[in-house]
């Protein structure tokens, strides 16, 4: 018998242990790594796993709050995690 090697599989735990790496390592300035709490709609629309556009549909029917700066809208991550509770089934 001759054992096959999944080069594939390898190469996505690999990368996926990479970027478990980068999340989690400390910034530059020597302090705890940083999450964001405030999001652009399309990094939101990763969180969720949805659309930029459904997002974007989200904000307009008043489902979402949003943060504005000037002419720029964020998301906060709190309000995406309250909704996401919310939404269960």
């Amino acid at each position: 018998m001759q054992n096959s090697f999944d080069i594939d599989g390898l190469i996505d735990v690999f990368a996926e242990r990479v970027a478990a790496k980068l999340r989690d390592q400390p910034a530059e300035s020597g302090g705890a790594a940083i999450k964001a709490r405030l999001l652009t709609v399309e990094q939101a629309a990763v969180y969720l796993g949805r659309t930029k556009e459904a997002v974007e549909q989200m904000i307009a029917g008043g489902k979402l709050p949003v943060v504005r700066a000037d002419r720029r809208v964020f998301l906060d991550v709190r309000d995406l995690d309250r909704w996401i509770d919310a939404n269960k089934a």
